[in-house]
C-alpha cells in the first residue's frame, strides 16, 4: 500500500468509525474530554498498528478492541473507575420528547448500569448501545463468547433486580406520602 493510499484508507476509517469510537468511549467514561482523547488515541494507535490488522476479518471488532483497551488504560491511570453518573442530556441539536417518568427511568437505569462492574458495563454498552452482536462484543473484548454471555446474563440479572427494588421503594414511598 502506497503512502497516499494508506492516508486515504485511514481518512476513510476515521470518517466512517470516529463517531462509533467516540460514543463507546463516552459511554464508558462519562466524560466528553476523555472520549475525545480516547478517539484521538485510538486512531493514532490504528495508524501505528494497521499492519497487524487481518484484512480477512471485519475491522469493527479490531477498532472496538483498541478503543476498549485505551479506555481501560486511561481509566486506570486517572482512577475514574468509581464514576457513577452519566449526564442525562442528549447531544446538542437533538430534540427529545419524553415524559418526566421516562427520563427518571432512564436516569435510574444509567445509575444502575454505572454500579455494575466495569466488565459487565462494557458488555451492556457494546451490546445494547453500540448494537454489536455477542460474537462481536466477545471479539472486541478479546474474551470467549461464553464469558461474554455470562457477563451479559449477570449484568441483566443484577439490573432487573436493582430496578425492581427501586420501583418497590418508590411505590412504598408514595404510599407513605398518601397516608
Amino acid at each position: 500500500m502506497t503512502e497516499n493510499n494508506r492516508k486515504e484508507f485511514m481518512e476513510e476509517l476515521f470518517n466512517k468509525h470516529s463517531s462509533m469510537v467516540y460514543r463507546t468511549a463516552y459511554f464508558l467514561t462519562k466524560s466528553r474530554a476523555m472520549a475525545d482523547d480516547i478517539t484521538q488515541e485510538t486512531f493514532i494507535r490504528m495508524i501505528k498498528k494497521i499492519h497487524l490488522y487481518d484484512s480477512e476479518k471485519p475491522i469493527e471488532p479490531w477498532i472496538y478492541r483498541i478503543t476498549i483497551n485505551i479506555t481501560r488504560n486511561m481509566l486506570r491511570k486517572q482512577k475514574l473507575l468509581n464514576l457513577i453518573r452519566i449526564p442525562s442530556d442528549i447531544p446538542e441539536g437533538k430534540v427529545i420528547e419524553t415524559t418526566i417518568l421516562q427520563n427518571e427511568r432512564k436516569d435510574d437505569l444509567w445509575k444502575e448500569i454505572n454500579r455494575l462492574s466495569h466488565k459487565s458495563k462494557e458488555v451492556i454498552i457494546l451490546h445494547f448501545y453500540s448494537e454489536l452482536t455477542l460474537v462481536e462484543v466477545a471479539n472486541s473484548l478479546d474474551v470467549p463468547i461464553g464469558t461474554c454471555k455470562s457477563r451479559l446474563n449477570y449484568a441483566l440479572t443484577k439490573l432487573r433486580k436493582s430496578m425492581s427494588d427501586k420501583e418497590i421503594l418508590k411505590v412504598k414511598q408514595k404510599l407513605k406520602e398518601g397516608i
